[in-house]
């Protein structure tokens, strides 16, 4: 009897020992990086083609907003850009004009003082050349500025066209849904033919490659981690239990009241500090499943 008590006080003790050796440091529940997507224009949403569970690249399009007004704006704002550019006054021609004639004057400039030289010509003549030199070139001056205010006037009215333009450029890119990251559609908002409006979510989309338990220690535990600690990971299974190599990428700098669902080692301790773990997935860990942690 005496040593029958003794084989069971035995294997109580190694139980024990086993329990306290496999019982785990940290509890929490897997969640992934989610990227809300939203619409970055207003009108129909006359194409929408993705569904929940898609596997989505990033730079991939995946439905467009209608335009139809954008592009009509559009139109407008070129017909009035070429209008105001048919009255650009041609500066050069107009000015050719009076530049041929001041050549013109000044040969005969020229050929005048050689006239008088020779007692050829009369100084009214020359000072009668001289003058018409100095009026064409007058007019020249006149004529070029006259042309460069009509210019100047006629540019300030396309320049506020050019910018309204780019702005519609602009509106009708952002028209074309275009995924910005990969992963996996989570939750669709909106549906084909629906009126969405700038900012309205569309879908969600997170990375399931690679999840995030988010676990919770006590003050005591801190000093055994740190940022990019590798430690294992534990998530159940039909049957048996899956290990998994973690990462610790996120420790809180404060402490919080523990959540009622979790469970620590110190049984509930009223403060705890929550820990990010990045754990690789091949599918089989799914968000909202519990995780535990071995440090």
């Amino acid at each position: 009897m005496k040593n029958y008590f003794l084989l069971c006080s035995g294997l109580v003790l190694l139980w024990s020992c086993s329990s306290k050796k496999d019982q785990a440091d940290a509890y929490g529940n897997f969640e992934v990086t989610e990227t809300i997507i939203s619409a970055q224009a207003t009108g129909p949403l006359l194409s929408f083609h993705i569904h929940e569970g898609d596997s989505l690249a990033a730079g991939e399009a995946t439905g467009y907003v209608d335009t139809a007004t954008l592009y009509l704006q559009k139109e407008e704002i070129l017909a009035k850009m070429a209008a105001l550019q048919s009255q650009l006054p041609q500066a050069s021609v107009q000015l050719q004009v009076l530049s041929e004639q001041i050549s013109h004057a000044q040969q005969e400039q020229a050929r005048t003082s050689h006239l008088l030289a020779a007692q050829a010509a009369t100084p009214k003549q020359r000072d009668d050349i001289n003058a018409e030199v100095v009026l064409l070139k007058k007019q020249y001056a006149a004529l070029a500025s006259s042309l460069s205010v009509q210019s100047r006037s006629i540019l300030s009215q396309i320049k506020p066209l050019t910018i309204q333009l780019e702005l519609l450029n602009k509106q009708i890119g952002n028209s074309l849904i275009i995924n910005p990251v990969k992963g996996t559609v989570l939750t669709k908002y909106a549906e084909p033919g629906e009126i969405v409006s700038y900012g309205k979510p569309l879908y969600s989309i997170g990375d399931l490659s690679r999840m995030i338990l988010r676990a919770y220690v006590t003050g005591d535990q801190l000093s055994q981690i740190k940022i990019g600690q590798t430690v294992t990971v534990l998530t159940d299974a039909p049957g048996k239990a899956l290990h998994w190599k973690g990462t610790i990428t996120w420790i809180a700098a404060g402490s919080e009241f523990t959540p009622k669902q979790i469970q620590t080692k110190d049984e509930r301790a009223n403060l705890v500090y929550a820990v990010k773990i990045a754990v690789p997935n091949d599918g089989t860990i799914k968000i909202g499943m519990p995780g535990e942690v071995i440090f």
